[in-house]
């Protein structure tokens, strides 16, 4: 199943703040990569799917809308 970053966190009940904290990034850092805003480096993306336990290939990160 393939879902959205924000998706996944919902889906494993965590807010922006505690998943952040998990992962080892701010909650600023977290919304960026949720809104498609920044992405997350090798290091990052490895603990994002160790906290929400999707693989990075089933993770939409959401295309940035430039304008």
């Amino acid at each position: 199943m393939v879902i959205t970053l924000k998706s996944a966190r919902v889906n494993k009940e965590l807010t922006q703040a505690q998943a952040a904290s998990l992962i080892g990034v701010t909650v600023d850092t977290l919304s960026n990569y949720e809104r498609g805003k920044s992405y997350p480096d090798v290091p990052i993306i490895k603990k994002i799917e160790e906290v929400y336990g999707v693989p990075y290939s089933n993770l939409i990160f959401l295309p940035r809308k430039d304008g």
